[in-house]
């Protein structure tokens, strides 16, 4: 199996080694095409008014001055001489889970797999929002060759992807896996920070509150909380079919 890596936080990151190593149990024909600088955030955007520079770091090892998008798509096209079996990325610096999707660089270079025919799965470790040391990995690091093994072996329909979540509690702790759709994070999560700098100048971040959202049963937010690595089919096509009769019936109106 051949096995190409990506992820959103960049070619450095630790997630990244991590998934590595992870790969390294399950295939020997492993690439890595990273961003080469932190890209979190970016979701499923592309390169399109800047050139793409491609570094060699060795003969499977590249870095790429774009988004995940762009790197998933320079391996397939350029760099891989043949395509892969399987797209992993991450492993990211903290949950996708909910609204985290749509925001997601990690999200999104599974997205773009699928999109080229290739069986993805993004993969990512939570931890308590706010702390000082980040993510332990070794949660992901102990459960995910399994998880990945057993996934194998569901045959995914064209444009789906899987995404993968794995809780901050240490690896003995974890209860299971469980199956659960994307949950939805509290309106109010995200705010602004105004600030102002040196001169005078007004700035701005985007930060998110360290409230706990909301868990719902059989969502991945309840997953987490409760101690169970969430696993969550996404796919591509985002037409709302339930609303399809009724648009139809009021254009049919006018």
């Amino acid at each position: 199996m051949r096995i190409l890596l990506t992820n959103d936080d960049g070619i450095h990151a630790e997630g990244l080694e991590v998934l590595e190593r992870i790969a390294r149990q399950i295939s020997d024909d492993v690439w890595i095409v990273a961003p080469e600088t932190d890209q979190s955030g970016v979701a499923h955007s592309l390169s399109l008014n800047d050139p793409l520079r491609v570094r060699k770091i060795d003969d499977r090892r590249f870095a790429v001055r774009g988004t995940p998008t762009d790197c998933v798509i320079m391996a397939l096209r350029s760099i891989m001489d043949t395509p892969p079996d399987l797209v992993l990325s991450g492993i990211n610096r903290g949950a996708n889970i909910a609204d985290d999707v749509t925001y997601s660089g990690t999200v999104a270079a599974a997205m773009e797999g699928a999109l080229l025919g290739v069986r993805s799965i993004a993969l990512s470790q939570a931890y308590a929002f706010g702390s000082e040391f980040g993510p332990s990995y070794d949660t992901a690091e102990a459960h995910a060759v399994g998880v990945i093994r057993n996934l194998l072996e569901f045959e995914l329909p064209a444009d789906t992807l899987l995404n993968v979540n794995f809780p901050k509690d240490a690896p003995d702790m974890v209860k299971g896996i469980k199956i659960v759709r994307q949950g939805k994070r509290d309106a109010g999560s995200l705010y602004i920070e105004s600030r102002r700098d040196g001169r005078g100048n007004p700035y701005h971040w985007l930060a998110f509150n360290n409230r706990a959202p909301s868990a719902r049963e059989g969502t991945d937010i309840g997953a987490l909380k409760e101690g169970y690595i969430s696993v969550t089919p996404l796919h591509l096509n985002l037409t709302a079919n339930e609303l399809m009769g009724k648009l139809e019936k009021v254009i049919e109106k006018s």
